[in-house]
């Protein structure tokens, strides 16, 4: 079987006898007689891409759900149903909702999980997602996991679409996360888990020339969201996934910009940001995993309209490895084994006239966005850095900038790491 795959364009755009073989193992578990304070478990988002040997990531899950005791509940209903996979029958070549569900449930077994299970709830199977035996399912759980693809079907399927009511099966979960269990996600199962204005598509380009708009669109480059979000397991940010590796800093800036967010978690791929006590006082936030996660400061930025949109004012933080994040007072804890990082090259910063890693580039690089900023990090040459858009109707130019309270951080003394208070304008010509 392989592992679920994602398109450049999107963020990863017969289960009768399953279930019963599901249900027919889940334990006699009473249901919680309290009432649990809210969100007083944990969240591990990942920016999709997550490899199937990241150890670290699939290990904090397990651990959160009880180490060797972890029992997890795989949620695929993001991927396309059994019924609309021409390879549904070829367990190599399948990628549908029920094999990525039984792909994933044999990944976390495989990382120590004592028992892991598909909840076969998806687009063939939507009245699942209000079953009492499904619920019974999700109660005898200590974690979740939320697979990739399209997140706007876990909002048909959990959310009852446009009613965006909890399906017994959500209000099952967000009680279980409540009470203290752990929900992980990748791709679009981290998206799934915003609050207002949660991101349904689009490409950074044309969402600065073009705006934000409310709504899924089958033109995959037009930056749409949803104005009643998602689960709502985490507010106090938008979120974005793939972000460098697709080049997303621009849409998640616009769409900020638009909907009167200050604030955007930018998450990398085969990278976690896990969450302790979302939605308290005393949320605080960590980073895990190879990568990064960039986190976006429009409390003061403005906008403009001279002929074309422009902003000013963002600052750009960029987490990495053991990184903490206190969002109520927005300040950034670099790990203890970091220290600032005194520029000691007097190289200019490289051109980038592709700051965004347009799909319509041949020959883009990945992280270019990243790449400039911890460039202009490292030298002692500028004060600020200019890079461009590739496209040129019009050409949107992107500058950096070494601000006070700015700082890079290393952990070996010669390369940037982490990033904190880095100004980011956006200008059109």
């Amino acid at each position: 079987m392989h592992t679920p795959t994602c398109s450049r364009r999107t963020a990863l755009t017969s289960g009768t006898a399953v279930l019963a073989l599901a249900l027919a193992a889940i334990p006699a578990i009473a249901a919680n007689s309290h009432r649990p304070s809210p969100h007083s478990g944990s969240l591990v988002l990942v920016g999709g891409g997550l490899k199937d040997d990241n150890k670290q990531v699939y290990g904090e899950i397990i651990e959160r759900a009880g180490g060797g005791r972890a029992r997890i509940g795989v949620l695929t209903a993001s991927s396309v149903p059994a019924s609309q996979d021409p390879d549904a029958a070829d367990p190599e070549k399948c990628s549908n909702s029920e094999c990525n569900g039984v792909y994933y449930a044999g990944l976390f077994e495989r990382h120590g999980a004592a028992n892991a299970q598909w909840i076969p709830v998806d687009l063939d199977h939507i009245t699942n997602a209000d079953s009492d035996a499904v619920v019974r399912q999700v109660e005898s759980m200590t974690g979740f996991f939320f697979g990739g693809g399209d997140q706007s079907r876990y909002l048909t399927t959990l959310l009852h679409g446009s009613a965006h009511t909890d399906s017994k099966v959500l209000a099952a979960i967000r009680a279980k996360l409540a009470a203290g269990a752990v929900v992980a996600g990748s791709s679009a199962g981290a998206q799934i888990v915003a609050g207002a204005d949660m991101v349904t598509g689009g490409e950074s380009y044309e969402g600065l020339r073009d705006g934000s708009s409310p709504g899924y669109f089958a033109d995959a480059t037009r930056l749409g969201y949803e104005p009643e979000g998602g689960f709502g397991f985490l507010k106090s940010g938008l979120i974005d996934t793939h972000t460098g590796a697709y080049g997303r800093e621009g849409r998640a800036i616009r769409l900020a910009s638009d909907t009167g967010h200050d604030r955007v978690y930018a998450l990398e791929e085969n990278t976690a940001l896990v969450v302790e006590h979302s939605g308290r006082v005393h949320e605080r936030l960590r980073v895990l995993g190879q990568r990064g996660v960039a986190v976006l400061d429009l409390r003061r930025a403005r906008t403009a309209r001279e002929g074309n949109w422009s902003l000013r004012g963002v600052r750009y933080s960029y987490l990495t490895e053991g990184d903490r994040y206190d969002p109520r007072r927005w300040l950034t804890f670099p790990a203890v084994d970091k220290r600032p990082l005194a520029p000691r090259s007097n190289a200019p910063v490289p051109a980038n006239a592709d700051v965004f890693y347009s799909a319509a580039n041949p020959a883009g690089v990945p992280y270019s966005f990243l790449t400039t900023a911890r460039s202009l990090a490292a030298t002692n040459a500028q004060q600020t850095a200019a890079a461009t858009t590739y496209e040129n109707g019009p050409r949107f130019t992107v500058t950096f900038a070494k601000v006070p309270g700015f700082t890079a951080w290393s952990g070996d003394g010669s390369t940037s790491q982490t990033l904190t208070g880095m100004s980011i304008s956006i200008t059109a010509r």
